[in-house]
């Protein structure tokens, strides 16, 4: 299991992902921590409670803070397994996450990386107000890939040598999970998504506003072209998806928000 934590992260959400954990049918056989930075006193207290719970925790740390892609190579190479499952420290699992993703990765050889959709929820656990749902199979994830993101990063489990050998996570600010896929998709790598929330992911404001602004949209723009490039995407594909995501990210946080609500999410 493979989580990065950072000093804006809070100490009573990163307790209720472990006890989440702690109530897997099918417990991780390694936690591998990495500390992107220097933390709060409040969450080094809150991981070194999580050590007295959980005796196999690795933690690994990082001088200064270098972002999610640079903290989950750096932790991946810590990795002692070939399967890791990966999620968020202020994210919950369902109970038979991990057992029902490893039950598939075992039962398909072929499949290197394998996630769900996600239950995203604002402040209370009771207050869901959306569903990310995803293809199933290859091919349509193959091509939903093209468009938008085609895995829910934090419920993802993956072979770990098929990620290393797609490179592993690089530094993409605000993409390094879907530059991932898509290099592993475009290399011929096999994904698959269970179709059912096994993760309850938080949703905030903080949230939708790292995804608007105009830092995100040249990223944006970048990342298309990033796709164009390595042959999984056409030009014109590459335009379009452009034209499309480039308001979306230049607009107010309250529209944005509604806009995912809208129309990117299942409403529950």
């Amino acid at each position: 299991m493979l989580i990065s934590v950072y000093k804006n992260e809070k100490a009573e959400h990163l307790k209720q992902c472990f006890d989440s954990v702690a109530q897997q049918t099918l417990q991780p056989t390694e936690i591998v921590l990495v500390e992107d930075g220097p933390l709060t006193p409040q969450i080094n207290e809150a991981i070194e409670q999580e050590q007295q719970r959980f005796n196999n925790i690795i933690r690994v740390k990082l001088e200064r803070n270098s972002g999610l892609g640079t903290a989950l190579r750096e932790g991946l190479k810590v990795c002692h397994y070939d399967i890791v499952a990966r999620m968020d420290a202020d994210d919950i699992c369902q109970p038979q996450r991990f057992e029902l993703q490893m039950q598939h990765l075992e039962a398909h050889p072929d499949v290197d990386v394998i996630s769900s959709w996600i239950a995203e929820f604002y402040d209370s656990l009771d207050n869901i107000i959306a569903i990310r749902d995803l293809p199933e199979e290859h091919a349509d994830i193959y091509e939903f890939g093209k468009i938008r993101n085609p895995i829910n990063h934090p419920a993802v489990m993956f072979r770990r040598q098929a990620v290393i050998d797609a490179g592993s996570y690089q530094p993409f600010p605000l993409f390094e999970d879907y530059y991932l896929w898509a290099r592993m998709l475009n290399g011929g790598n096999r994904f698959h998504n269970i179709q059912q929330p096994l993760l309850l992911f938080r949703r905030s404001s903080q949230m939708m506003h790292r995804r608007g602004g105009w830092r995100y949209a040249k990223n944006e723009i970048l990342f298309q072209r990033a796709l164009h490039e390595m042959g999984y995407i056409t030009a014109w594909r590459m335009t379009k998806n452009i034209i499309l995501r480039y308001g979306i990210r230049l607009v107010p946080n309250s529209v944005r928000s509604w806009i995912y609500s809208r129309f990117l999410r299942r409403q529950f």
